[in-house]
């Protein structure tokens, strides 16, 4: 009887969940609803999962966001009664004032949480994480998980 082991692609989905959810949510005034968004996001980055499992940490959310707000655009553009992106919308814009809030809601968390959320985002187990925090890794992923809801209700106020 041997170990199941989850699927690299779903593994990657639960990772950036909470991140899916808050691109999406962003966008479901526009017309669609969230889980409709999050589909085709979804399916975009399982189109480009060879690209994405080559990435680790920082720079596979970062290709992760990337992937699925172009999904997403493409999306909502497709729609013929879904009212047009405005001619001044900038994406890179966008990206970067989302990123930007989502470093001051990190920096506003306590220790050691602030330090579990950013050595996650740069990769790290939970085991090197642990050592270097000096918690369990248990509690390193109770911690992290708690913060992740956190996380979420900020950025989707």
């Amino acid at each position: 009887m041997g170990v199941r082991t989850k699927d690299p692609f779903e593994e990657m989905l639960h990772r950036y969940r909470g991140l899916l959810f808050t691109l999406c949510s962003r966008f479901r005034h526009r017309g669609l609803d969230t889980d409709d968004l999050i589909q085709e996001a979804t399916i975009a980055l399982w189109r480009a999962r060879e690209r994405l499992f080559a990435l680790k940490g920082a720079p596979q959310a970062a290709l992760t966001w990337k992937i699925a707000r172009n999904a997403v655009v493409d999306t909502l553009r497709r729609i013929e009664d879904n009212e047009a992106l405005p001619e001044s919308y900038d994406q890179r814009e966008e990206d970067h004032s989302l990123v930007e809030e989502l470093h001051e809601v990190i920096a506003q968390l306590e220790e050691p949480d602030r330090t579990i959320v950013r050595m996650k985002l740069e990769g790290y187990s939970y085991k090197e994480i642990s050592q270097h925090v000096e918690l369990s890794e248990k509690n390193v992923s109770v911690r992290l998980v708690r913060v992740k809801e956190k996380l979420k209700k900020e950025m989707t106020k």
